[in-house]
């Protein structure tokens, strides 16, 4: 079966529930990150566990991150982790659920806190440092003082 994939953002598309087998050519379409919306047995026993996509995701070198989200009910704990869990992932990330709908919508919400936020300088500056990894830039850096 073909991948159902759309596009939100440059960083984030959704699909509905994956496989493991669907997993390299998740790979192969260049993502970095999964990020699965859907709980363990929504679907009954035929749908594929968290701990099989994230073993096939592993396999493959993908970044796997589990936040189960029960249809119309997504509480503002569950956008908190997405919305760390997108900051922190290699993207291009992929999100899915049984449709597409939560991936969707969790995204939406994500993006919508982030912009309600009020961000003093002092505030845009800490989340530019933790979206870096200091240690690597103070290596360049130092490197390149003594070159």
């Amino acid at each position: 079966m073909a991948l159902s994939i759309t596009k939100i953002s440059d960083d984030y598309s959704t699909a509905p529930q994956i496989s493991p087998s669907d997993v390299v050519e998740i790979a192969q379409l260049g993502f970095k990150t999964i990020i699965n919306n859907r709980p363990d047995l929504e679907g009954g026993a035929d749908q594929p566990s968290s701990d099989a996509i994230a073993e096939a995701a592993k396999q493959q070198g993908i970044h796997y991150v589990y936040i189960p989200v029960i249809p119309n009910q997504i509480q503002a704990s569950q956008v908190d982790a997405f919305s760390a869990a997108l900051s922190v992932s290699a993207k291009p990330v992929l999100g899915f659920c049984r449709t597409g709908n939560r991936a969707s919508q969790m995204y939406t919400r994500a993006m919508a806190q982030r912009n309600t936020q009020t961000n003093t300088p002092f505030q845009a500056m800490c989340a530019w440092i933790k979206s870096k990894c200091l240690i690597t830039r103070f290596v360049r850096w130092v490197k390149a003082k003594h070159a």
